[in-house]
């Protein structure tokens, strides 16, 4: 079993973000002088309501903060890019992490971050299946041609190759049943969001190994998934430090439209006590170990990435669950044998 730490690169818009990005450091310190295995951090652009330091450089620069640690975009936003701009970063990033790295990648959903880049209604998952075709081109081929109305090459070659081959591990983010699908077909590992409930996550593990099957995919050796989880001495104390910056941050998920994107059960405009039912991991350690069971003996969930830590809360809280994650949860975790699916 492997435990991951997800850091927050979103704070608050009146904040100092030199003193926050400092803040993310001594996680990550946590993280990898106790023993977890990784470290994510995702993507938005326009951010309202918060400032958001930009994944690429944060990862980056996190990697010398990581010692061995396995380093994880979580999500980029593929569709968003270019692709000869997405081969040559990412390639960029396994040779800085020696090819201790993981490629996360997702469509998106906020309409604002397509406007933006001029990513037209309609062109967004044609462009993301095309870029991540085009993009594997280009990590192990030669004279690689290609012409569409965002990026056209004409007999080129990429001379920087990622240290892994044939190149990093591609997992993909995905909310709702027909993006687990695609997920299915076109990645090594569906990243699970932190978003659904255990149940919704069950059962589009059904269909993503269905979809694997019809393609005559191996199941992935690994099966990541995200978590917002935040260990106190009980539940009650749990909700009552995290609830508030949860309930906060899932306010702002609703109004970008994220439960739009889910499957239909979700929704995350609903009050918070109803919201955090098999949705949140929150509680003691051996509380948290029981709201995780479902995940890795339904699922077979084997790589689980934690974020505890959200917009605002003080860092000292956030170490303080990061402390009982590391000296009670995962021991326990270790014990645990995930489900194989055959």
């Amino acid at each position: 079993m492997k435990i991951g730490l997800f850091l927050t690169n979103q704070h608050q818009s009146n904040t100092d973000m030199m003193l926050r990005l400092e803040e993310q450091y001594t996680m990550a310190h946590h993280a990898r002088d106790n023993g977890w295995s990784s470290l994510f951090s995702g993507q938005h652009y326009l951010n309202e309501g918060n400032q958001q330091l930009q994944l690429i450089p944060f990862l980056a620069r996190l990697q010398a903060e990581a010692g061995d640690m396995t380093m994880g975009l979580g999500i980029l936003l593929s569709a968003l890019h270019n692709p000869v701009y997405m081969a040559e970063t990412i390639a960029s990033l396994d040779v800085i992490c020696k090819g201790n790295f993981i490629c996360g990648i997702g469509l998106g959903y906020r309409d604002v971050e397509f406007d933006a880049f001029g990513v037209r209604r309609g062109q967004r998952v044609k462009r993301f299946e095309e870029s991540l075709q085009l993009i594997k081109k280009l990590w192990t081929e030669e004279n690689v041609s290609f012409i569409s109305d965002y990026c056209t090459l004409d007999g080129v070659t990429m001379p920087l190759k990622p240290i892994q081959k044939p190149y990093p591990p591609i997992w993909i983010a995905a909310n709702n049943d027909n993006a687990v699908k695609r997920a299915a077909r076109l990645s090594d590992a569906w990243l699970i969001n932190p978003h659904a409930t255990s149940q919704t996550v069950i059962n589009q593990m059904e269909l993503f190994l269905q979809e694997r099957n019809a393609a005559n995919l191996p199941i992935p050796h690994e099966i990541p998934a995200f978590r917002e989880i935040f260990c106190a001495k009980n539940r009650s104390e749990a909700i009552q430090i995290a609830g508030p910056f949860i309930s906060e941050k899932y306010a702002a998920y609703s109004a970008w439209g994220q439960d739009k994107v889910m499957p239909t059960t979700e929704n995350f405009a609903q009050p918070f006590d109803d919201l955090l039912v098999d949705r949140f991991v929150l509680g003691s350690p051996e509380e948290c170990l029981e709201q995780l069971r479902p995940l890795w003996e339904q699922c077979g969930v084997n790589h689980f990435i934690f974020r505890t830590h959200w917009a605002g809360m003080p860092i000292e809280s956030s170490i303080k669950s990061m402390q009982l994650i590391s000296n009670e949860l995962i021991p326990m975790m270790q014990q645990v044998s995930p489900k194989v699916h055959r």
